[in-house]
């Protein structure tokens, strides 16, 4: 359940939206579960949930209604992507920690699409680059180009956050 709304939500970038994918999603696993091979389950509830994902941008493009609720990264009070492992840590570990997760999720929703949703399905659902294949519909050479390309430019992106803040500093 997670892993799929952590794929609906990079894809898109709405709480809301991603949770209505993933319920979306969900009803059609039920009702397709009879065609199911039995082989990587995660794999193949991540790629409906990838293509109900991508329907609900088509809908979006079509009925002129982009909005992007970018509030989501920058105001989440107590949500699941703040939380830190360890409460012991001091409050300047904490606030550094708080900064940097803050500016990775920026610099990952800067990323195009077809990059942000394999690096989202490598590094935070730790698929195989063969389940991502089968995921995104493509050969595992694609998959493996997007996935360097993605992290370049999630690096480039990051350094731009890391310039900013330097000449932003007091």
């Amino acid at each position: 359940m997670r892993a799929a709304f952590n794929l609906a939500y990079w894809i898109v970038r709405s709480r809301e939206e991603a949770e209505d994918v993933v319920q979306d999603a969900f009803v059609r696993a039920f009702r397709g579960f009879a065609r199911f091979d039995g082989a990587a389950p995660k794999a193949w509830l991540l790629t409906i949930v990838r293509n109900v994902a991508y329907r609900a941008l088509q809908s979006r493009k079509r009925s002129a209604n982009v909005v992007l609720f970018s509030e989501d990264l920058r105001n989440q009070e107590g949500g699941d992507v703040r939380e830190l492992p360890s409460p012991e840590r001091s409050a300047e570990a904490l606030l550094v920690a708080q900064s940097e997760s803050h500016e990775l999720l920026a610099a990952l929703a800067e990323l195009p699409v077809s990059y942000r949703e394999v690096v989202v399905l490598r590094e935070l659902e730790g698929l195989s680059y063969s389940e991502i294949a089968r995921t995104v519909d493509a050969p595992v050479g694609t998959v493996m180009s997007r996935l360097s390309r993605g992290r370049a430019e999630l690096r480039n992106a990051l350094a731009r956050h890391i310039a900013k803040d330097e000449t932003d500093a007091v």
